[in-house]
């Protein structure tokens, strides 16, 4: 990924027919889920009413070992969470599930995506005596169900008034004492899907891997809008949120899910490949050899060299022991990483001309090392292609796009990139194409990155630590003049 940019959060949640070891179906669940977050990893058992959880800053296989795993215990229900901060600080603090202790019974709460009205309900909730323990909006979604619980006995009833009052991006697993509960956004804008193994259990994920990889065989996805309600009688379903104009990320098909989900009906493998072939379209280079960075862009580059006929090799090793370049803390160290995460193979490049694919280039901090190292490794050209658009808007529904100002494209022209990234010559996929990735018509996407065509109002603040400034950097607390302090 060239850039760093972040992907989003990965919900798990499963609901047994009798008590069995559900925190280790939540454990392999996250694990498959791994890609979308590494920054911390939570689970939360339901044992009879009675929750007990644990959560860490760090990957699925370092927080959970055999020990905690085991202390968690037996249980009905389990929800999981792997994270990366889209709004608020990446430490253990924020680790998911959120978990709320109220009169009228206990709430574990798993989210992915990102509000764009978090501040206001916030700011509504603590003038109303809440006291907030994180900064993330997942608190938030948190409170306000909360809130609508004490209106009813019904935990579906407060979880769909509380949909009335939230905008933007989410996917949740909500877990009561008795109840499993899935639901998305009415605009989609992150995948949400459900399955079922062959003892009966019931799981909830963020993308199809991870429903197979615990040995269940999936349904369908949650339609955007729809909240349901797995029971012991059963899955009920709720639709009466739905109806808005579904928006998924498309994002989810450049980079985000893994190959082997199924997302809308398409594998995110043929996706990319797609990608490719479109890119082999618009850009006829001649060249010997179509390589990828590992691991996104090698689908895509895949699809180029079917499509063009020129050989596809494998250019890069990848160290599968250290995590995607946006973990590490500060630039220098992102392209040190770079190096270590990727060997060129100096044969498969040695004096010819290479296409290289990349799944995006958004910031073009690490394009450069990864050009140079073909470079040195004897490659005559390096031809980059992205196999998306070029990014020019931030994005507020949970990838991590905050500003305009760092990317590249906002600021030079195609050739000026190749020049900044020492290739020979720089393109990006045509985005009347990015649409087109599934096989449809080019509609139910989010690309407002690309486009800058919002489905929601865009928030009235947008700093993704809001949260976490002292008041007297908050504008809201701001002496203005002539007033005393």
């Amino acid at each position: 990924m060239t850039g760093h940019i972040h992907e989003e959060c990965g919900v798990f949640g499963i609901f047994a027919p009798q008590k069995q070891n559900v925190a280790s179906t939540a454990y392999y669940g996250l694990f498959a889920l791994q890609h979308r977050g590494q920054e911390s990893a939570g689970i939360v058992v339901n044992s009879d009413g009675v929750f007990n959880g644990y959560k860490d800053a760090g990957l699925v296989n370092d927080v959970f070992t055999a020990e905690r795993l085991k202390n968690l215990g037996e249980g009905e229900m389990a929800i999981g969470h792997v994270r990366y901060s889209t709004t608020g600080d990446s430490g253990r603090e924020n680790a998911q599930p959120v978990v709320v202790n109220h009169l009228k019974g206990n709430m574990a709460l798993a989210h992915n995506g990102n509000l764009v009205n978090a501040s206001e309900l916030r700011s509504a909730l603590e003038n109303e005596g809440s006291i907030f323990h994180t900064t993330s909006d997942t608190e938030v979604i948190a409170y306000t169900i909360t809130k609508e619980r004490v209106k009813t006995n019904s935990i579906e009833e407060a979880v769909l008034g509380a949909m009335d009052k939230l905008q933007g991006a989410y996917s949740l697993v909500v877990m009561s004492p008795t109840k499993l509960i899935a639901v998305r956004d009415p605009h989609g804008f992150r995948p949400l899907c459900y399955g079922r193994r062959e003892d009966g259990a019931y799981v909830i994920a963020s993308e199809s891997c991870a429903v197979n990889a615990v040995g269940a065989k999936l349904v369908r996805e949650i339609e955007p809008g729809e909240m349901l309600v797995v029971t012991r009688d059963g899955v009920k379903s709720d639709t009466s949120h739905c109806g808005e104009k579904k928006t998924l990320c498309v994002f989810e098909f450049f980079y985000t899910a893994r190959p082997d989900s199924e997302i809308d009906g398409c594998f995110v493998h043929d996706a990319r490949k797609r990608a490719g072939a479109f890119l082999a379209r618009q850009y006829q280079i001649d060249a010997d050899i179509v390589v990828g960075v590992p691991d996104s862009g090698l689908d895509a580059a895949l699809g180029y060299s079917q499509e063009s006929g020129i050989p596809y090799g494998i250019g890069f090793l990848k160290n599968k022991y250290i995590g995607r370049t946006f973990i590490a803390p500060d630039q220098r160290m992102r392209e040190d990483r770079v190096k270590i995460k990727l060997n060129v193979i100096a044969s498969a490049v040695r004096g010819k001309r290479v296409i290289l694919v990349d799944d995006s280039i958004v910031r073009g901090t690490t394009s450069r090392p990864i050009v140079k190292q073909l470079r040195e490794a004897g490659a005559k050209e390096v031809h980059f292609l992205s196999s998306a658009p070029k990014f020019l808007n931030p994005c507020y529904y949970g990838t991590d796009i905050a500003s305009r100002d760092h990317l590249i494209a906002c600021r030079h022209s195609e050739e000026e990139i190749a020049k900044i990234i020492g290739a020979d010559s720089v393109g990006y996929l045509d985005i009347a194409n990015a649409g087109r990735l599934t096989g449809g018509d080019g509609t139910g996407f989010c690309m407002a990155c690309f486009d800058g065509c919002y489905p929601t109002e865009a928030p009235k603040e947008i700093d993704k630590n809001r949260f976490e400034r002292p008041l007297s950097e908050n504008p809201k607390f701001q002496k203005k003049e002539g007033e005393l302090k």
